[in-house]
Parts: C-alpha cells; structure tokens; sequence
C-alpha cells in the first residue's frame, strides 16, 4: 500500500513512515494511493472531494 511515494504496508505489515512525509503528500494537488494485491494486471480510477467547513472541522480533530 502506498500514499504517493511512501510505502505503508508491504507483505500484510505496516512499515514506519514520519507523520511529516505523510503531510507532504497529502499537500499535494491530487493523491495517489496505490495498492497491489498481487492478483494480475488492473487499474481505477477515482475522484472525490469533500472539503465544506464542517468535514475539515471535524476531521482536523483527530489523527490516527
């Protein structure tokens, strides 16, 4: 599994990546998450947005 360029699950185990690296990626324009189950050639696509007042407010309270 990976959030733009950083690796975060490899082999079903979650790697040690900084908060920071992760920040700079979700910065970006567009975010990629790319995961690969090893179960032959495929790719999607998708897009969404959800960013009112009230979704950032809330999400901005947590991290996990």
């Amino acid at each position: 599994l990976f959030l733009g360029d950083i690796c975060l699950v490899e082999e079903g185990k979650p790697l040690l990546f900084t908060r920071r690296s992760a920040a700079r990626v979700l910065r970006g324009k567009e975010v990629r998450v790319s995961l690969n189950l090893n179960l032959g050639a495929g790719t999607a696509t998708a897009w969404g947005c959800d960013l009112t007042p009230e979704y950032v407010a809330i999400n901005s309270e947590y991290t996990t």
